[in-house]
């Protein structure tokens, strides 16, 4: 029998999947920071900071007690969690690192043939070089070890050991140790990522087993390509060849859309129809978004399940875009309900709203517009900046 969950249902699923659904203003540890990010997987690392830098506004979104300096001392102290690629550059629980062993292995030859058509013959050349320079010299900034009369031209034209020290991180030789002005500082994976974590070896199949199973803790429910695609480090074919070995464990579900029309197959683990009742509600409060919160790293999904549109128009022309350069989504209980433009403005001690655009059918209340300034002058707070201005015309 294929149960049938409604769209709140599963909204809700998945919002507590995320971590948006436990009180926002409870106090949060170190210990429950780091327990914060194994439950949801994953925190995007992006250089923005038009308001705040994603993964800080991310994990800010979930409690606003949340402290920048336990990031950094799990991160480069501890080493507790390490930084690599999902889709995207993310922080990741060390206890994963294991995993990321087949990772890099996958990857190897893989980035070779890439970056030989990118770079050219014999763009391996420093790659021994660079290696042997962090064994013996330490941790180092790719501008430390620059070559020579190379001109920068962002990373479609690194310098050879820049290159290097990309390579040896991506294939799990190098860790980053840390950042500076947000720069990385690479360095020997034993020196970074303690032995408890980085010795250890799996199998395929447990690296297989793990990969789905984890992912779909962390869905609730999804296709077999939305399970690949979470932490990208299977095939598709991997994850339906998992699903189909794991029929026993798992059930098909059929998820509602929010907008109508023929709700998606789906798996999920048997006992998801059973206790949907004891997902908790998310907090009333409106909450901004990082354009990079993991919730909406599938846009397809999103739109799915929220009803919401949702693209990050950075490289669309200025003339071009529908709302801005870099707009954040707002949340609302469990909806989507509309996307805002505003900057920290550092220099003057401001965080300045330029536009607000609310969904089809969701009023300007009252009490809607209070919860937004309320949320607003916490993140001010967290920001840095003395106080929220709202611009002119910023109600549209």
């Amino acid at each position: 029998m294929t149960n049938l969950i409604s769209n709140r249902d599963a909204r809700r699923v998945f919002l507590a999947k995320q971590g948006l659904c436990a009180p926002p203003n409870r106090a949060l540890t170190k210990a429950g920071l780091l327990q914060l990010i194994q439950d949801i997987g994953f925190v995007q690392v992006d250089s923005i900071g038009t308001v705040e830098r994603a993964h800080h506004q991310i994990l800010f979104s979930r409690n606003q007690t949340y402290r920048r300096e336990h990031l950094t001392e799990l991160l480069e102290k501890d080493g507790a969690l390490f930084e690599h690629w999902t889709h995207d550059a993310s922080i990741l629980p060390s206890t994963f690192f294991v995993y990321w062993k087949h990772k890099f292995r996958r990857e190897e030859q893989a980035l070779i043939e890439r970056w030989r058509k990118w770079r050219g013959e014999g763009f391996e050349a420093a790659f021994d070089e660079t290696y042997e320079r962090v064994l013996n010299g330490g941790a180092i900034m790719a501008r430390e070890i620059k070559a020579d009369g190379h001109v920068s031209g962002g990373w479609w034209n690194w310098h050879p050991n820049k290159t290097a020290l990309e390579y040896h991180w991506r294939t799990g030789k190098f860790a980053i140790a840390g950042r500076t002005n947000f720069q990385k500082v690479y360095d020997l994976v034993e020196r970074v990522i303690p032995a408890a974590f980085h010795a250890p070896e799996v199998d395929y199949d447990q690296f297989v087993d793990w990969a789905c199973r984890s992912a779909l803790e962390r869905l609730g429910f999804a296709t077999s390509g939305e399970i690949a695609a979470f932490w990208d480090l299977l095939t598709p074919q991997e994850t339906k060849d998992w699903v189909e070995a794991h029929r026993d464990e798992l059930c098909e579900v059929l998820i509602e859309p929010a907008l109508g029309g023929k709700p998606r197959p789906s798996f999920a683990f048997a006992d998801l129809p059973a206790s949907l009742d004891a997902h908790a509600e998310p907090p009333a409060r409106l909450r901004v978004l990082s354009p990079f919160d993991p919730t909406l790293r599938d846009r397809n999904r999103t739109e799915r399940l929220f009803g919401f549109f949702y693209r990050i128009e950075i490289f669309v022309p200025e003339p071009k875009r529908e709302y801005g350069y870099y707009v954040f989504p707002l949340l609302e209980a469990d909806r989507l309900i509309g996307r805002i433009d505003m900057k920290a403005d550092r220099k003057a001690g401001t965080l300045d709203v330029k536009r607000l655009w609310l969904e089809p059918g969701i009023k300007p209340s009252t009490g809607r517009l209070e919860k937004l300034e309320a949320e607003l002058d916490r993140l001010a707070r967290f920001t840095g900046v003395e106080k929220v201005v709202l611009l002119d015309g910023w109600r549209g």
